[in-house]
């Protein structure tokens, strides 16, 4: 071997051995500067409370700002596009839903401008609430059995409110549809919050909502609660039955939070997120909150939350193919 080819195969072992050296150093640095949390729906709603109680919370973990930015419309495609194309070096996160797994059967890869599996990387997930069906109290209907009822004898007169095309909301609206055999009309409004004042102020008559959101308005009596969605019923409205109970037997939804960042973002700096994310969501005063509130923390490896969002993507696909067909 020459003196010049010597050099250069020195010269590129040691360029190597600072790539592979700089990727834990560059873990341990992380973070270095503020971090923003991209929220791509509404100030007020679940993604946006949660997404500013663990931005507070890693913040006292790292020492550095987590910066939450609300990017609205196109029912989470503009934020979750700016996440997706942010550079993956860490400093920008995704505060993402199950409308995101079911935007993407619902939205075509030209609608969305992104693939969710190959454009983001899972990171943990958060939290999960049930949802609770509710009337604006001038509905004649004071249980569940009643207003399918009235929604069959009126079919596409009633309507019911969601924060948008694709969201958690306006999902469990259309398998309720599907559920119960009803006709009702689907009202899209830009966030929950404004959706939430249109069936208090009775311009729907009907929305399903997350339990946290929507229990304060049950307790002031702006609404009435008709039933939730879990398996069992709510602690935060244990007077309220479920709607297997209330009779839809099997229906279920939730809403649940989880946070991605762009696809490529280094491995020890998902795995160092991953586990901060997962000792906040076991502290007992979160834990104690979101109790108190109907929202469940949930704790995963980045490996079990991929699985989960794959096969949530394909748990929605089956439902908007029953949609399609009804």
């Amino acid at each position: 071997m020459g003196m010049t080819a010597r050099r250069f195969a020195q010269a590129f072992a040691v360029g190597l051995l600072a790539v592979f050296s700089a990727a834990p150093s560059f873990a341990q640095d992380y973070p270095a500067h503020a971090v923003r949390i991209v929220v791509p729906f509404g100030a007020g709603g679940p993604a946006d409370v949660a997404a500013r109680l663990i931005g507070n919370a890693l913040q006292e973990s790292f020492g550095q700002p987590f910066v939450v930015e609300n990017r609205t419309g196109a029912g989470g495609v503009i934020g979750t596009v700016e996440a997706a194309k942010s550079p993956a070096d860490g400093y920008t996160l995704l505060m993402m839903s199950n409308t995101q797994t079911a935007n993407e059967s619902l939205l075509t890869p030209a609608q969305r401008k992104y693939e969710l599996m190959r454009d983001l990387a899972p990171i943990a997930p958060v939290n999960y609430s049930d949802l609770v069906i509710v009337v604006n109290p001038q509905v004649a209907a004071k249980s569940l059995q009643e207003f399918i009822a009235l929604a069959r004898a009126q079919p596409g007169k009633l309507n019911y409110a969601s924060s948008g095309q694709g969201t958690p909301y306006h999902m469990a609206g259309e398998l309720f549809k599907a559920m119960a055999g009803i006709d009702l009309v689907h009202v899209p409004y830009r966030n929950s919050g404004e959706a939430r004042s249109g069936v208090i102020g009775g311009q729907v008559q009907m929305m399903i909502d997350a339990v946290p959101a929507m229990a304060p308005n049950v307790a002031e009596n702006q609404v009435r609660a008709l039933a939730t969605t879990g398996k069992q019923r709510s602690a935060v409205l244990p007077n309220v039955p479920t709607a297997t109970e209330a009779g839809v037997p099997g229906y279920e939804a939730t809403i649940w939070l989880g946070l991605m960042a762009p696809s490529g973002t280094p491995r020890p700096v998902i795995d160092k997120l991953n586990a901060a994310v997962n000792a906040l969501v076991k502290r007992p005063d979160i834990v104690k909150l979101w109790t108190e509130q109907g929202a469940v923390p949930m704790s995963m490896t980045p490996e079990q939350f991929d699985k989960f969002l794959r096969g949530d993507i394909a748990k929605w696909a089956d439902v908007v193919k029953k949609f399609n067909k009804s």
